[in-house]
This record gives C-alpha cells, sequence and structure tokens, in this order.
C-alpha cells in the first residue's frame, strides 16, 4: 500500500469529513516525507488503523426554553485514542459542531497531548448547541440535560473533558455540579472548573499564555523576539485576550482583536486598560466588538478579519480554517514573518503551503496552544492528591511544560533555509511516541 492509497482510502472512508480528512493528510504527509527509522509499510497500517477513532458517541440532548418549549440538540463524544492515558479533550458548544470537527479536533488532541509528555489520550466532544443569546437559565438547563448523558461514557481514569469554544469556568460549573448530584462522586471528572470545585488557577490564562510562551522559545531559536513586534490577534475569547495580556507584558504593539462580526484595530496598540476593558466587555457582559466604546482608539471594521493589515506576528486564535491561502499571502507580503496558531488548525492546507514555502516561522496548534490541556494535566494531579497550587506555581510549571513541548519539536524538526518546520518536528515526535505505545496495544 502506498501513500496515494492510503490516503484516498482515508477520504473515502471519511467523504464530506473534511476537517478530519486535512488533520489526517497533514500529519500523514509529514510523517511519510521524513520519517526514516519506521518502514513505510509500518506507517501506512498505521494510519489505516489511527484514521477511526476508538469510538463516537452520539445522543439527543432535550431541554426547555424560556418560553417552556421543548428544545432538541445534538450531544458528542469522540474517544480517539487512549494509549498514552485517559481520553483527554475539551468540548465545545457551537452551531458549527459535527462528527468530523469533533474527529478532527479528537485526532489532533493525541497528537497535542503527546507533545506534553503527560500521561492523557485525546477526546474531544459537545453539542451543536449555541450558548449564544441564551439566558442564564437555559444553560444551566442545557447543561444539566447534556451531563445527564455524557456522564454515563466518562470518569477520572476513563476520559476527563474540559472547556473548548462555548464552554468556559460557568458551563463546566454547571457540568460538574450535576455531575456530583447524579454520581456522588467528587472526582477529577472534568477540568477547568473553577478552583472553588478543586479546579487549578490559571486554567483560563493558560492557552492564551502558553501560545506567547512558546512564541517566545521559538523566537529565541531564530535569534529574534516578541518585543517592539506588532502582532495581529484573532478572536476575542479566553485564548485571544489572554495572549494579549501576556504579548503586552512581552512589550509587543497588539494590533487587533475580533469576532465572527469584524475586526477592531488600534493602530498604536492596545494598552493594559483597554484591555481590562476588553475582557469586562467580553467575558461579563458577552458584548459583541462593534458595540464596544474604545475611547476613539480603536476602529471597528465590519465583516473583515485582520489579516490584510501590515504586522510582523500574527496569533489567530479564533477557530480553525480561518486562514486561507489568499490569507496567508497578504499576510507573508505584508511583513509577517511568525504566525503562532493559538486555535486548533486555523490555517487551511493551502494557506499552510503558502506560509512553508516563503520559510515563516509557523508554530502549529498541536504545539503552540497546548497550554491549556497542560494546565489541565496539573489540574488532573491536583484532584488525585487533594492539593491545590499557586497562580505563580501554575505559571512557572506552564513555562516550563511549553519549553519541553519546543525542545520536544526540535528534536525531530528539519530546517528550511535556516528555519525550523515546527510543523513536521511536532508530528514525527507526537507520531514516534503513539506509534511506539500503541504497539502493545494490537494484539
Amino acid at each position: 500500500m502506498n501513500s496515494n492509497t492510503v490516503l484516498a482510502n482515508i477520504e473515502k472512508n471519511h467523504k464530506g469529513e473534511d476537517e478530519f480528512i486535512q488533520a489526517l493528510r497533514e500529519v500523514y504527509l509529514d510523517v511519510a516525507e521524513y520519517e526514516k527509522n519506521i518502514s513505510k509499510e509500518d506507517i501506512n497500517s498505521f494510519f489505516t488503523l489511527f484514521s477511526e477513532p476508538d469510538r463516537t458517541i452520539k445522543f439527543k440532548v432535550e431541554w426547555f426554553d424560556d418560553q417552556g418549549k421543548l428544545q432538541v440538540n445534538r450531544g458528542y463524544r469522540v474517544q480517539y485514542n487512549n494509549c498514552l492515558g485517559p481520553y483527554k479533550g475539551g468540548l465545545r458548544f457551537h452551531p458549527s459542531v459535527n462528527e468530523s470537527i469533533l474527529k478532527f479536533l479528537g485526532f489532533e488532541q493525541v497528537f497535542k497531548n503527546a507533545l506534553t509528555d503527560m500521561p492523557m489520550g485525546g477526546g474531544k466532544g459537545g453539542s451543536d448547541f449555541d450558548p449564544k443569546g441564551k439566558s442564564e437559565q437555559e444553560i444551566i438547563k442545557f447543561c444539566k440535560s447534556f451531563m445527564e448523558e455524557l456522564q454515563k461514557y466518562i470518569g477520572a481514569d476513563v476520559d476527563v473533558p474540559a472547556g473548548d469554544i462555548g464552554v468556559g469556568t460557568r458551563e463546566i460549573g454547571y457540568m460538574y455540579g450535576h455531575y456530583l448530584k447524579l454520581t456522588n462522586h467528587y472526582t477529577g471528572v472534568l477540568t477547568g472548573k473553577h478552583p472553588n470545585f478543586g479546579g487549578s488557577c490559571g486554567r483560563e490564562e493558560a492557552t492564551g499564555y502558553g501560545a506567547v510562551h512558546f512564541a517566545n522559545f521559538a523566537l529565541k531559536e531564530h535569534k529574534k523576539s516578541l518585543k517592539g513586534q506588532r502582532v495581529l490577534v484573532s478572536g476575542s475569547g479566553n485564548v485571544a485576550l489572554f495572549a494579549v495580556e501576556k504579548l503586552i507584558e512581552q512589550e509587543s504593539v497588539v494590533l487587533t482583536v475580533s469576532d465572527s462580526g469584524g475586526t477592531l484595530f488600534f493602530k498604536e496598540g492596545i494598552d493594559k486598560e483597554m484591555l481590562e476593558r476588553l475582557k469586562k466587555f467580553k467575558f461579563k457582559r458577552h458584548g459583541r466588538l462593534k458595540n464596544f466604546d474604545s475611547n476613539g482608539l480603536g476602529s471597528y471594521m465590519e465583516s473583515k478579519s485582520p489579516w490584510s493589515l501590515e504586522a510582523e506576528i500574527a496569533f489567530p486564535c479564533a477557530t480553525q480554517n480561518e486562514i486561507s491561502g489568499e490569507d496567508a499571502k497578504k499576510l507573508v507580503s505584508n511583513g509577517v514573518f511568525c504566525i503562532v496558531e493559538g486555535a486548533n488548525m486555523p490555517l487551511d492546507d493551502n494557506a499552510q503551503e503558502v506560509v512553508m514555502a516563503k520559510d515563516v516561522i509557523y508554530l502549529p496548534g498541536k504545539a503552540a496552544n497546548a497550554g491549556g490541556v497542560a494546565v489541565s494535566g496539573l489540574e488532573r494531579t491536583q484532584n488525585a492528591t487533594y492539593k491545590s497550587l499557586t497562580s505563580e506555581r501554575v505559571e512557572k510549571l506552564l513555562c516550563e511544560i511549553m519549553k519541553e513541548i519546543h525542545d520536544n519539536c526540535l528534536k525531530y524538526a528539519p530546517k528550511n533555509n535556516g528555519v525550523v518546520n515546527y510543523k513536521a518536528g511536532a508530528n514525527l515526535y507526537a507520531f514516534n511516541k503513539v506509534f511506539e505505545t500503541s504497539k502493545f496495544l494490537r494484539w
């Protein structure tokens, strides 16, 4: 079986699951090209096996809205692979959620978790429920109904979900509270909890902070730094705004944040005071950026992404495939020399080809945005030992883990014209770890 046959079979078996096929292809092509110590036959056999998750659980979620009308959503949990530890990965509440997206995220999570060197397998779940515009009571009702079914399939040593898009500390709290009522087990079955519930300090900040830490290590490897660089950030949720916070701390000039309606552009950069106002506006009021009062310091670009603006570094922190090939060409022509994926797979296939061909320092999400799951791993340890860590200790450990992930990438990464290929390095390190471990589970 050759490479073309493997890819053709994957596309045939997962027809219509574009995001999932994209994720599989991206890893497979790197492994097929750069892996020299494992036979092509074994690589192809592995990917034939690994292109199927262990199981996909699908269920209906019934709840009543504020008008007393019955609503029905679809709930999912993809338990992708547990050879390295219990299934671990977030829950996403968003209208776009479907099996393809969750399988792609579960597959990516296996490799991301492998990079952390923590004992965690990969999984993902969620629902097509949209929390936007819902009342607090409607969100509570949905979370309880969702957990009534999900709790049958999870456990601290089986599957440990966390948050993702549309699922923050609030939603995790409602689900965990209901889990306690249903099972009477105070256990680390969910991460991303409030510290009062056994959650870890610093979890909300972890993905954004971790991406900036990773960028620091990668730029230092290339004898560059974040200081003074103009940075484009997409998104305005936890990942984006905490990345902005850490970038300001590094003396970067952050020019943008965005949401699904458009981009808010600050020509002179976002300062600490403006960031605090943005955090209050987004986290407390759940407002839209077009309605944010920037005191005339920011300009709102309706229906526009940040990617046409001039800058040196880009942090896509919104969602998958938000940067197209044309967007990538604009970024490169406008001076961007480093792209840091704060979201999962925000560059589509064409965009990846563009930035790799132009020797951009490209930091893939499975490495750069692993800070969230890293601190979730720390939360599991805290739950198991009934000990809490301070915010300062968590931040120190997060930085150390991101350094380890960076160094793990370097162990396998080729260089192109002096630029480290972090995408190949991340894929090869994680592949080797999962491949070697999964051999013991095939008999």
